[in-house]
C-alpha cells in the first residue's frame, strides 16, 4: 500500500534532484519502497569491501565518499547531498565500491533497498539514463580532487571543500572539527590550523570551535583553484534544472 499522501508525495519528489527528476511511471513504482532516515553526523552508509543493502538519497544531509589506506589515513573522493545517492556501485555491477561513505554534515534522507533499484534500473528506459548521467558527474568531482590534491596547495583545497560543502547546505554556517575536515582533506590537523587561519585572516570565514561562518563567498571563489568551477559546470551540465539547495 502507498503511504504517501498527494502532498508528501510532491514534497518528497522535490527534495532530491534524483527523485525530482525521475518520469512519473518510474516514480510511482519506487515511492511505496522508499524509506525516511535520519542521518546523524559520523554515521557510516557503507564501507569498503561490503555489499550495500541499500540505496541512498541525502536531502539536508552531506555525506562524504572516502578512501581509506591501511594505515588508516583517509582522503575525501567526492560529497554527495539532495543532488544525487551514495551505493552508485550498486547499479554499475559491482555491488561494493573500495571507497566508505560517511555522513559529513547531519541531516535527513530516504533510501531505497538495492533490489528494487535494480530492477528499475535493468528496464534500461529513463531511470537508468538518469542514473548513469548522475554517475558521470560524480566520476568528474572524485577525478578534480584527486587532481586538485596532487597540484594545488591546501589553501586552495580548504576553500574548494568550503564551496562544495556550501552548495549543499541552507545556511552559511559549518558544523565541521579540525580533525574531521583532516580526514576529508588527507592532511594532519596542524595543516587545517594553518589553512583555516590564512584564511580566515583574509576575512572569508570566522572558524571557532568546530563552527565555521562563511562572511566572503565571492572571496573563496577567487581564492580557490579552478577545479571548484570545472566541477561546478559539470553537474549544472549534466544535472540540469538542478535543485537549488
Amino acid at each position: 500500500m502507498n503511504i504517501w499522501g498527494c502532498m508528501e508525495k510532491t514534497l518528497l519528489k522535490d527534495q532530491n534532484w534524483l527523485f525530482h527528476s525521475m518520469p512519473p511511471e518510474a516514480w510511482n513504482r519506487l515511492l511505496p519502497h522508499i524509506e525516511a532516515v535520519e542521518l546523524p553526523l559520523g554515521k557510516v552508509l557503507s564501507e569498503s569491501g561490503f555489499k550495500m543493502a541499500h540505496l541512498y538519497f541525502p536531502t539536508t544531509a552531506i555525506v562524504s565518499l572516502l578512501y581509506e589506506l591501511e594505515n588508516g589515513s583517509s582522503a575525501e573522493i567526492a560529497v554527495v547531498s539532495n543532488e544525487g545517492c551514495v551505493g552508485v556501485a550498486l547499479f554499475m555491477g559491482g555491488h561494493s565500491t573500495l571507497s566508505s561513505a560517511v555522513v559529513q554534515s547531519a541531516g535527513v534522507g530516504y533510501r531505497i533497498k538495492a533490489n528494487t533499484i535494480l530492477e528499475e534500473f535493468n528496464n534500461a528506459g529513463p531511470v537508468m539514463h538518469l542514473f548513469l548521467r548522475y554517475t558521470q558527474a560524480l566520476i568528474t568531482q572524485m577525478t578534480q580532487t584527486a587532481v586538485c590534491n596532487r597540484h594545488h596547495t591546501l589553501d586552495q583545497q580548504f576553500c574548494r571543500w568550503l564551496l562544495l560543502s556550501l552548495d549543499r547546505l541552507h545556511s552559511n554556517e559549518l558544523v565541521m572539527t579540525q580533525e574531521l575536515i583532516a580526514n576529508m582533506l588527507g592532511v594532519r590537523r596542524e595543516g587545517v590550523t594553518e589553512a583555516a587561519t590564512k584564511v580566515q585572516k583574509a576575512g572569508l570565514i570566522k572558524y571557532a570551535r568546530g563552527h565555521i561562518t562563511i562572511l566572503d563567498r565571492p572571496g573563496l571563489e577567487k581564492r580557490t583553484c579552478e577545479c571548484y568551477q570545472v566541477v561546478k559546470t559539470e553537474y549544472e551540465r549534466l544535472l540540469p534544472e538542478k535543485l537549488a539547495i
